[in-house]
């Protein structure tokens, strides 16, 4: 939660923000969460995909509850993955903050299927996710 209301604070103060659209790209840090992700999810890799989450941080798998650990997030994904593309629409960060906005698809000539945002935090010079969460269009609104 306090990552939650850390990341409404930046987006409330102005953090450093670039809109992706185009031939511009997120930051190699960045896109290197994405690319991984998806590597992980087309692998069906749920050890490599709890990877990329924080370790001892209350974490937000899209999946399941929150978690504290990694064996947590391995568990709440294991089984799952298969086709999937990320696409970055807009990214901002300060300090040790940062977050991702996007869209997904099985694949990259598909049209988006739905949207995400993952909020990170960086640990050491790698971003490893807080919170993944997602939901597809179309789908039935919360009443």
């Amino acid at each position: 939660m306090k990552a939650l209301a850390t990341l409404a604070a930046l987006a409330l103060t102005g953090c450093t923000t670039t809109l992706a659209s185009g031939d511009e790209i997120l930051p190699p840090s960045l896109q290197r969460v994405l690319d991984d992700y998806t590597a992980a999810w087309k692998a069906r890799d749920a050890k490599a995909l709890a990877a990329l989450f924080a370790e001892g941080r209350t974490v937000v798998p899209n999946a399941c509850p929150p978690v504290t650990d990694r064996a947590g997030v391995e568990a709440c994904y294991n089984g799952s993955g298969g086709p999937l593309d990320l696409r970055g629409l807009d990214h901002g960060y300060s300090g040790d903050l940062a977050y991702i906005i996007g869209e997904y698809a099985e694949q990259p000539a598909d049209p988006a299927g739905g949207k995400f945002v993952l909020t990170l935090q960086n640990d050491g010079g790698r971003w490893l996710i807080v919170t993944d969460m997602d939901r597809p269009y179309g789908g039935p609104n919360p009443q």
